[in-house]
């Protein structure tokens, strides 16, 4: 046998794979009809949305208040804090630097937050904060890879890639993974890339255009029947290249032909939010004639509502080295009440139970100052070493707060989180065991957490 006539025999499961797709819809999408051997137990949610902060929010300003840090205010941190500590820009020497904002206890919980998030501790009761969050990169355009990826180079899958890969869509007609974004991250469209995976995985932006996506829309003149005998067309003789040359990225073109024709139809109904009461757009904040963060937020649900499995909303200029007492409160005032609202709008959908929201940024920023050290210019430095994050939704403790900082804010003192483990507890959530969803690239098994990571059982609910 020659080789190629092996490679035909052996791909042309591939192939009829391809076909079943193009006459069952949902093939590809669903995944197979047994679970796999990674789905090791029952999910506790079916979908997720992740909030990228990109640039650092500062946890001192927002979720750990340090009264201490106050009295130290102007002064340098004791050697013993800071232990060789890391910093993008500034020395070891600078000057600690209080927070100004007042921290109030909300819900019945009693989770302490920042007079700048009012909206968010409206649903305190609904969140698990991790206060002692920690990862290995800090500069920004590595830390959002790994933030991602859990590697700090281009070329590993995303997380939302990882999913599509092992769980598909629960939605023949939208992608399994959609990103929205107000503006870009230093990593650029690499943090929802697919990586080594088949391109099918990789994310699909959505833009806040007429077009949503982009080569969508057909030409005004071109019928919806005249475009489904082309894709036809084109499919055949897709199939006919494979057959030929056993390419498996073949498949997935034919796939991603048939899933832009379905999302012709799909997406304008998807995006066009004059269907959604008057209420639910007051509650959001958002103005129909206006894209940003609200129509993203409110979108992220319409999302998981039609089954899409992976919601990535990135926001940035979050990144502030320089006059964090006016930068922060703007950003605060852009995301806190549409964050908040869409916990409130899954929950009383019923959503919020089967559904993972995770809201956090690549890093944090330090405890010390950064520039000029005066309220109208000071700024915080980039911190790897102790952060928070925060989650919601199925499977994880309501109104629960995970480990805790020193006085200062410099480094985790119990419950410290790494970002593998982070990244394993949300496979885990969503029945897959980490260790086990792998892709073999380059000689050997791949897997997000690399040979790391460990579930945070402690903020799983019982």
């Amino acid at each position: 046998m020659t080789r190629r006539a092996m490679l035909k025999k052996s791909l042309g499961g591939l192939a009829s794979f391809a076909l079943a797709d193009l006459l069952q819809r949902d093939l590809l999408g669903a995944g197979p009809a047994s679970p796999p051997h990674f789905l090791t137990h029952a999910p506790k949610v079916k979908r997720v949305i992740l909030f990228h902060m990109a640039g650092g929010p500062s946890q001192i300003d927002l979720f750990d208040p340090k009264p201490l840090l106050k009295k130290h205010h102007g002064t340098p941190l004791p050697e013993s804090v800071l232990q060789g500590g890391t910093f993008a820009f500034i020395p070891p020497t600078a000057k600690s630097m209080g927070s100004p904002y007042s921290f109030s206890k909300h819900g019945q919980c009693g989770a302490e937050l920042s007079e700048l998030l009012p909206h968010l501790g409206t649903v305190a009761d609904d969140l698990t904060f991790l206060r002692g969050m920690q990862t290995d990169e800090f500069n920004h355009g590595t830390a959002e890879l790994f933030y991602h990826t859990g590697f700090r180079l281009m070329g590993r899958p995303t997380l939302g890639a990882w999913l599509s890969y092992g769980l598909g869509s629960e939605n023949a007609d939208l992608p399994a993974y959609v990103v929205l974004n107000t503006g870009m991250p230093t990593a650029g469209e690499h943090i929802w890339s697919s990586g080594f995976l088949p391109t099918r995985h990789q994310g699909v932006k959505f833009r806040p255009a007429a077009d949503p996506v982009l080569y969508l829309s057909d030409p005004a003149a071109m019928r919806r029947e005249d475009r489904r005998d082309v894709i036809s067309a084109v499919g055949d003789l897709n199939r006919m290249h494979h057959a030929d040359v056993g390419d498996p990225e073949i498949n997935t073109r034919i796939a991603q032909y048939e899933m832009a024709f379905r999302m012709q139809a799909s997406v304008p109904e998807l995006t066009d939010l004059r269907s959604e009461p008057e209420h639910i757009l007051k509650l959001y904040g958002v103005e129909l004639a206006k894209p940003g963060f609200a129509r993203n937020c409110l979108l992220a649900r319409r999302l998981v509502e039609r089954g899409v499995r992976f919601v990535q909303v990135v926001d940035s200029e979050w990144d502030h080295h320089e006059r964090i007492f006016t930068g922060l409160p703007k950003k605060c005032r852009e995301t806190d009440r549409p964050v908040a609202a869409l916990i409130k709008d899954l929950k009383q959908r019923g959503l919020l139970e089967d559904t993972l929201v995770i809201w956090g940024g690549e890093f944090g920023r330090t405890p010390l100052a950064e520039g000029k050290f005066d309220p109208a210019h000071a700024g915080r430095d980039h911190h790897r070493d102790a952060f928070t994050m925060w989650m919601a939704g199925g499977g994880v403790k309501r109104g629960y707060t995970h480990g805790g900082t020193d006085d200062f804010g410099f480094r985790p003192t119990h419950g410290a989180v790494h970002m593998h483990d982070l990244h394993a507890t949300i496979l885990h959530l969503l029945g897959i065991d980490h260790t086990k969803l792998t892709f073999r690239h380059q000689g050997r098994d791949f897997r997000l957490t690399d040979v790391h990571g460990h579930v945070v059982k402690e903020v799983l609910a019982t």
